[in-house]
């Protein structure tokens, strides 16, 4: 049944997909000639660039004129795309922009481009620099809401000065760190220039008008044309990486130290951009560890695994040619100690496919359940094959397949999915994913996680949506089978359907007003286990407004009845967002929430009281802070169960656009009542505390020299203080060879 539904999906699709006439616009001027980029603009080319400006106001106002002057400039020489900004602004001393790393200056004064290459509406390039200079490079994805993903990371240059009368951005990207159509022919890009002008409000001007009653950004921008016999060159890249590090432990706390091995590696990773639409990635021996430490994250009175972001190249470079619709199968996190690793991906037309492939020396993978998941971390090396395929159907309807294998001696895991997307008009869209898993598991995980040898089961994921200018309704409905798993995706909770109805609806100031918009917004939805217990029934509403000072706030209640243990537990949990720039360089915000919550670990339910509070402060251009501290603490009948406080305080000092020191300390301090926890034995105190000095040097996201020390010790019932068990001293040095 299932099969023939969604064989008479996909070809409903392709028989309705409408596709948009394009309107030109703009014509790239080209001109052979290469600038430099310092943000002078003292080379006569600019004259004769193709120039507009950016009109209107999308955010807060509703294309309104823009309060100040922005000039965009661009041409092409046939190998790079060069873009210049003139950014008026009446009172130069407010530009907010500071000396940062890439990627991080999104707070700031700054202007950018975004560049839908294939002309398909689908995704986008966005290439974005402060008045420093500073880069902040996206992927944007409209098929998936308009996501945006700051992990992927192009080399390409970029300039900023401050003048007298706002500032200038100057840009050079290489046509090679870009993905087209590969053919000769004159090519049509989307385009739009944005510009974020952050004062008490913050404001977003366009050069393009926004329809909000649309759910699409790319379908509203112009097209620009003239590109055309682009010379590609040998689109190579060659990455050689050297890693040296010393790590000392202590097998008993109280013991000396053990002087670890001083270990050295070498590795290369390879970049080929076999056509502009294909591209092979490949690395040996590379080195694969979290250079920065991952942000803190309190695990207390928590039956769900901790989530934590990819961050490494090899693995980030066309990782959005992998995603899927409704469900997480793809998390190359679960890639912890690969050998080797192959990629192949590529866009020709509107079929979009990947193909990834590596082993893994340690195997971990969720083990999860209706109402919680755990960690299997098997001794053993695996091999893993991921293949995805997608066809854009239409105007802006897809549909596509995914397989995922992972194997070892003994063990097996596949995942063969289809998903989809249809867009019925401008305001409405259903999306779908039906996947199902096969696994074989090994004797130690049929013995710790009470499963069979062989599970095999189903999961289907399903979301209508309506857009409206003032509004949005939807519902979603998802089924995940008891025996569901996804090992190399991120898929926490299985034996459960769901359904889910949302709506919000939104109001703005009127013109002149310091509050700029409010709204309310609410969801209910009812999850019953696959033999039929209710899980939970829950109904929430919020409101929001946005305010002077970049103030914004949410606030509400929610009502839930929860399934744990055998019973039932009624919740009402008050819970409140906010965030506001009291001055131009602190940014400050925090939530709260209070009101019930089980107690996990004794079956019980209890007064919880959570705070999730930061701060980021900036003092000067270069020395920047950012402080988050997280209060958790929950009363039961006889007294406080737990009290737990976490802090994660990093301090940076950014020398350059290309060098910075950095100081990260993570502390957290956990203390519980012993006597009230029933079936378990706990520490009545527990510290731990981790701290690493990083020095960085940057001349691109891939040419690059780390060093760095960190530490980490902690303190039970059997400990006075703080001791410190583990140390490590590292090195990372790469180059990227373009060629």
């Amino acid at each position: 049944m299932i099969k023939n539904t969604l064989t008479a999906m996909i070809f409903s699709l392709m028989s309705l997909g409408l596709l948009a006439a394009d309107k030109i616009e703009h014509v790239f001027h080209y001109d052979k000639s290469k600038v430099k980029i310092d943000g002078e603009l003292s080379e006569e080319v600019w004259d004769k660039a193709t120039k507009f400006s950016l009109d209107y106001n999308i955010n807060p106002g509703d294309n309104t004129p823009a309060p100040v002057k922005t000039e965009i400039m661009l041409y092409e020489n046939g190998k790079s795309l060069f873009v210049a900004f003139i950014a008026h602004d009446p009172d130069p001393s407010k530009i907010r922009s500071y000396f940062r790393d890439r990627d991080t200056m999104f707070q700031d004064d700054f202007v950018g481009i975004v560049i839908d290459t294939f002309n398909d509406e689908r995704r986008a390039y966005e290439f974005f620099v402060n008045a420093y200079g500073v880069q902040g490079d996206l992927i944007k994805d409209d098929t998936q809401g308009g996501s945006e993903d700051s992990n992927w990371d192009a080399i390409w240059n970029s300039a900023g000065v401050i003048t007298d009368t706002g500032y200038i951005v100057e840009m050079e990207i290489p046509f090679n760190a870009l993905r087209f159509p590969s053919d000769k022919g004159e090519m049509t890009w989307g385009i739009d220039a944005l510009r974020i002008y952050p004062r008490d409000t913050r404001m977003v001007l366009a050069s393009n008008k926004s329809d909000r009653s649309m759910d699409c950004h790319l379908c509203q921008i112009s097209k620009i044309s003239g590109l055309k016999d682009i010379k590609q060159g040998n689109n190579f890249q060659l990455t050689p990486t050297l890693t040296s590090s010393r790590s000392d432990f202590k097998e008993d706390i109280s013991g000396p130290w053990q002087n670890g091995d001083q270990k050295t590696d070498a590795g290369v990773d390879l970049r080929w951009g076999v056509s502009q639409e294909l591209y092979l990635n490949a690395t040996v021996n590379p080195d694969f560890s979290q250079v920065e430490a991952d942000a803190a994250q309190l695990d207390v009175n928590n039956t769900y695994s901790l989530y934590f972001d990819e961050k490494r190249p090899f693995f980030l470079d066309g990782k959005d040619y992998f995603d899927t619709q409704r469900m997480n199968l793809v998390h190359t996190r679960n890639i912890s100690s690969p050998e080797y690793g192959l990629k192949l991906t590529g866009k020709n037309g509107g079929n979009t496919y990947g193909l990834l492939t590596s082993n893994d020396k340690t195997t971990n993978f969720l083990m999860p359940e209706h109402s919680g998941s755990d960690i299997a971390e098997l001794e053993m090396e695996s091999e893993v094959i991921i293949a995805r395929y997608r066809m854009d159907v239409g105007h802006r309807n897809n549909v596509g397949v995914l397989l995922t294998s992972r194997s070892g001696e003994g063990y097996r895991n596949t995942v063969a999915s289809v998903d989809g997307r249809y867009q019925f008009n401008k305001a409405d869209s259903f999306s779908y994913q039906i996947a199902q898993s096969d696994s074989k598991n090994p004797l130690s995980v049929q013995d710790d996680f009470d499963v069979d040898r062989a599970q095999t089961d189903n999961a289907i994921s399903m979301q209508y949506n309506h857009k409206h200018r003032d509004f949005n309704l939807g519902a979603s409905y998802s089924n995940y089978g008891t025996d569901f798993r996804s090992d190399l995706g991120f898929t926490s909770r299985v034996d459960y359907e769901q359904a889910v109805i949302y709506g919000d609806y939104v109001w703005y100031g009127e013109k002149g007003s310091q509050w700029t918009q409010y709204g309310v917004y609410g969801d209910w939805d009812k999850a019953y286990s696959l033999d039929g217990i209710m899980l939970e029934e829950e109904i929430e509403l919020y409101g929001y407004l946005k305010g002077p000072k970049q103030f914004y706030s949410n606030f509400g209640v929610l009502q839930r009845n929860k399934y744990w243990d055998g019973e039932y537990y009624k919740e009402t949990n008050f819970s409140q967002y906010f965030e506001f720039n009291p001055l131009s360089n602190i940014t400050v915000g925090a939530y709260y929430k209070l009101g019930d919550a089980i107690d996990y670990a004794n079956s019980q339910l209890g007064d919880i009281w959570l705070l999730e509070s930061f701060a980021n402060i900036k003092l000067g251009k270069h020395l920047s802070s950012d402080i988050n501290y997280t209060y958790q603490s929950l009363d039961v009948a006889n007294g406080t169960l737990f009290t737990a406080n976490q802090f994660d305080v990093r301090v940076n000092y950014q020398f350059s656009l290309k060098s910075y020191l950095r100081l990260i300390v993570q502390y957290t301090d956990i203390d519980r009542d012993a006597s009230l926890y029933l079936d378990e034995e706990v520490d009545s105190h527990s510290k731990y505390m981790n701290t690493q000095l990083l020095y960085a040097y940057k001349i691109n996201p891939q040419t690059l020299f780390y060093l760095g020390y960190a530490d980490g010790g902690y303190q039970d019932d059997n400990l006075s203080k703080i001791e410190k068990d583990q140390r490590t001293v590292f090195m990372k040095m790469s180059y990227a060879f373009q060629l």
